[in-house]
């Protein structure tokens, strides 16, 4: 049985629903589905359609799922052998007090971008940055919005689940949003640095107390850390192997250019090789299983997205939002990173965010004739400038992490939605307007 086109105001009617359920606590991906089986209903879907049109859109994002999986033993190892907790160390070493801030900055940024969920990349260097904010006499504002700002640079060039979505929504290959992203996420990093240092004498001071519940934490934690020369191991054979092929295009080497590795294949390879050159390798179904199980909500997640994406590709909204930005006079490349903040915002993550405006949006991007590869990267940077508000758990995980009340971790929101917003307006204009 065929679906009809579903009206637009139905499907509107269904997204807000899914936000709002999401707002007010509920599952995300039973949000996600109610929101899906409300509109369609609602736009004229009997019972069976619903179902077709819900089995569609989860089929629609399976190559994503099966990507996500994959990404999810590099960031098993990463996390789990301790390479990433070395390589944070090792950047803040190597930078030193003067340039303290812009060395607390790379670290989140580099942990993210070699596959390491944010949250846990500002998991990572908080305790570093904790005693080099009291020793240095910088704020904790200052400080978080160093982490955070680095963190989310390197979120818009990582293999992570965000990016996957991103490069997949819009039949793009991972690498190339990666390195799409990766001039804004210079920006980012800069602005982060920026306001940091702008910032390093407002708020409150780190006290001896945090100091002191630093020193127990890391009393109970006796892992020993593997070298620094092991622990890159996996982030540069995962980064190398994504990359022949962009450069055999960019340089005509004809060898590499037919070299086209999946990330599905590159990014299991990766971890497994680092872990053998970390002498790791007899953890390796540990560091699997903690992978998998922190994948598992990205991918209910986007199985939920799916559905609420193939209720709006079934409905006449993508053609209706062209219809009207073209009658506005309004340029319709601001569709995408518009898309992305919102629904970043609205779901107060990237990966759901990301998820959500290539499911929905997507078609009616390019039908402005917006390039794929100029789609994903405007609506993937812009996924992460309000992906930061309280009703999402990187909030409650960074407020944790630096010691910081619900009040004070407020104050932060402004400052990281400005680092967001300059990667964001850079691709806009980079690939946007200037077409680059």
């Amino acid at each position: 049985m065929a679906s009809p086109v579903l009206s637009w105001w139905a499907a509107l009617i269904g997204l807000a629903v899914a936000i709002i359920l999401i707002l007010r606590k509920l599952n995300p991906v039973y949000s996600l589905l109610l929101g899906a089986v409300i509109g369609a209903l609602l736009g004229g879907a009997n019972l069976v359609q619903t179902i077709d049109i819900l089995i569609k859109g989860s089929q629609s994002v399976m190559g994503t799922v099966l990507r996500v999986l994959a990404a999810g033993m590099l960031a098993g190892v990463m996390m789990e052998s301790g390479a990433a907790d070395t390589l944070a160390r090792a950047i803040v070493k190597t930078f030193g007090d003067r340039w303290a801030l812009l060395a607390l900055a790379v670290a989140p940024m580099v942990i993210t971008a070699v596959g390491v969920f944010i949250p846990v990349a500002v998991l990572i260097v908080a305790p570093i940055a904790l005693e080099v904010g009291k020793r240095m006499g910088f704020s904790k504002l200052s400080l978080l919005v160093a982490l955070s700002g680095g963190g989310k640079a390197g979120n818009i060039i990582s293999p992570n689940p965000n990016t996957i979505a991103a490069a997949k929504g819009f039949n793009v290959e991972l690498s190339q949003v990666m390195i799409a992203d990766f001039i804004p996420a210079i920006v980012a990093l800069i602005v982060a640095v920026l306001l940091a240092f702008l910032l390093r004498g407002k708020g409150s001071a780190v006290l001896d107390a945090d100091l002191e519940n630093l020193a127990a934490e890391s009393s109970a934690d006796t892992k020993e850390l593997p070298s620094l020369a092991s622990s890159l191991v996996t982030p540069v054979v995962a980064i190398v192997l994504l990359l022949l092929n962009p450069i055999g295009s960019i340089f005509h080497i004809s060898l590499l250019e037919s070299i086209n590795l999946d990330a599905f294949y590159v990014l299991p390879f990766a971890a497994i090789v680092g872990a053998i050159a970390m002498k790791q390798w007899k953890k390796i179904l540990p560091f699997a299983k903690s992978g998998v199980s922190r994948m598992t909500d990205v991918v209910l997640i986007l199985i939920g997205a799916g559905a609420i994406g193939a209720t709006i590709t079934s409905s006449d909204l993508p053609a209706q939002i062209i219809n009207l930005i073209k009658a506005s006079g309004i340029s319709g490349v601001f569709l995408a990173p518009i898309s992305g903040i919102l629904m970043g915002a609205a779901a107060a993550s990237t990966s759901t965010g990301v998820i959500l405006a290539t499911g929905s949006f997507s078609k009616a991007i390019l039908g402005f004739g917006v390039s794929p590869i100029a789609g994903a990267a405007m609506v993937h940077t812009g996924a992460i400038v309000i992906d930061h508000l309280p009703h999402g758990n990187y909030f409650h995980v960074t407020a944790n992490a630096m010691h910081m009340d619900i009040s004070e971790r407020s104050h932060a929101i402004l400052y990281e939605s400005l680092v967001g917003l300059s990667a964001t307006i850079v691709a806009t204009v980079m690939y946007g307007f200037l077409h680059l």
